[in-house]
């Protein structure tokens, strides 16, 4: 158990955007992941995905550690920024590019 704890915190940090979800980007496995994948997307920028529905216990245990309970879950530079809802409000008003950019640009220096 604590072991999937471990893979978790190194995917958080060894990942600088990470979607946790549903399926994969090009076949999502819920609506709620298929909001969030295309609003990632239409920031331009390539992301990690973690596909819950192969990783059981990651669907299980990332819950409890994000103190999150429903997916898709979205971490830019090792925080939680949200699910499907706050994903795509921040997509909408702009705030969505303007993080994931932050976190590519800072990435690459």
């Amino acid at each position: 158990m604590s072991n999937t704890i471990e893979t978790i915190k190194e995917q958080i940090s060894t990942n600088d955007i990470l979607l946790y979800m549903k399926g994969n980007p090009r076949a999502p496995q819920c609506g709620f992941s298929s909001q969030a994948v295309q609003a990632l997307m239409s920031c331009g920028e390539r992301f990690a995905f973690v596909n819950i529905l192969e990783n059981p216990d990651i669907r299980a245990e990332l819950p409890k550690f994000a103190n999150w309970p429903t997916f898709p879950q979205l971490w830019v530079k090792g925080e939680l920024i949200g699910g499907c809802d706050i994903i795509v409000e921040m997509a909408a008003n702009g705030e969505l590019q303007a993080l994931i950019k932050e976190a590519v640009g800072s990435s690459e220096e």
